[in-house]
């Protein structure tokens, strides 16, 4: 960290916020014995925001003059290292404006002799641009990216993947209204809406009123048949109805939303007073099939007394306590009996 350097960033002028932001923290992480070599990962992770965004505002930051972007490569394994961020305060700063060219489509020429003094940067031989999709016979080098050699006339000024560049572009929603349209129930049509502009006294050949124009009344009216459940005979009826209480027509179909549900809410109480009778009546009937005198503990006693000196299965915990202090006070069974039948 260098508090000079931070000074000098926060007193740059005519920069976006999140420009200036991306220099104060590239100037955050200069050193003033080995420069500014922060990675894009970390750079972006400071800035908050993502790595396409950062290359945009680094571009612009190096067009104006206050940055100089120069890619390096390991000297021993020939790989490519974070990108040293020369500043404009540094001595030895020469501005390079060598910007993408539509011929060749090669950005920033080759590192040149004037770098700042103690920078370690590695000249790329043989000429070549650092970022080769292949290998070359010259130099050796071998790919550094999976992306194409950036800057490029088809690219940003960015060595960034391009995501915009994708010819598949799905919306991720659909529009509102194209959603309405199709959980709309095609049941109601436009000879629907006409009958009922009429029975609330609008003529539907004239020019009706705002509220009544366009999508969104035929939208709403479709409600009162999809949520409330009611059909076109009961919408009408109490459209109809509303005009007797109301000598004037209705502001939008919103102002009979209330008459809609109560009309609804009696074909409910309707529908449910209907089937009162018949739930009724099915009570009934599985109390009846249930109904009768309950047996005596003389009758239980010989029921069980002839299933323990029966051949068949008999589960342990048939046979409660009790039952068997019955059968046994009556004569029933021995305990010998009950102790063979694992009863006791």
């Amino acid at each position: 960290m260098s508090h000079a350097a931070t000074n000098w960033a926060i007193q740059q002028r005519g920069l976006k916020p999140t420009t200036k932001i991306v220099l104060w923290h590239l100037c955050d992480r200069f050193n003033p014995d080995f420069g500014c070599f922060p990675t894009q990962a970390r750079l972006a992770h400071d800035c908050e925001i993502s790595r396409s965004t950062l290359n945009g505002h680094l571009t612009l930051l190096e067009r104006v003059g206050l940055i100089r972007r120069v890619q390096r490569l390991n000297p021993g394994t020939k790989r490519q290292m974070p990108t040293r961020y020369i500043l404009a305060f540094e001595p030895g700063f020469t501005q390079d404006h060598a910007y993408p060219r539509p011929k060749k489509g090669h950005g920033h020429k080759e590192t040149s002799s004037t770098e700042a003094e103690g920078s370690p940067i590695i000249p790329n031989p043989g000429g070549n641009p650092v970022d080769n999709l292949d290998p070359c016979p010259q130099s050796t080098h071998e790919a550094v990216s999976d992306f194409g050699p950036d800057p490029c006339p088809e690219h940003a000024s960015s060595r960034v993947q391009n995501l915009d560049s994708n010819p598949v572009r799905e919306p991720l929603r659909k529009p509102v209204k194209e959603e309405e349209d199709a959980r709309a129930p095609a049941t109601l049509g436009e000879s629907f809406f006409e009958a009922l502009l009429a029975a609330l006294g609008l003529d539907p050949n004239r020019h009706l009123p705002g509220w009544w124009q366009g999508w969104p009344p035929r939208e709403h009216v479709r409600r009162w048949h999809a949520d409330l459940g009611l059909n076109e005979e009961e919408i009408l009826e109490v459209a109809g109805a509303s005009r007797q209480e109301h000598p004037e027509p209705p502001d939008g179909p919103k102002a009979l939303d209330r008459l809609m549900q109560r009309a609804a809410q009696r074909k409910a109480q309707a529908k449910a007073a209907s089937d009162k009778p018949r739930r009724q009546e099915c009570k009934t009937r599985r109390g009846t099939a249930a109904s009768g005198p309950a047996p005596c503990i003389d009758e239980l006693a010989s029921f069980y007394a002839e299933r323990v000196k029966g051949n068949g299965y008999l589960p342990p915990s048939m046979i409660s306590n009790a039952m068997s202090q019955a059968m046994l006070e009556r004569g029933l069974v021995t305990h010998d009996q009950l102790r063979m039948r694992g009863v006791l």
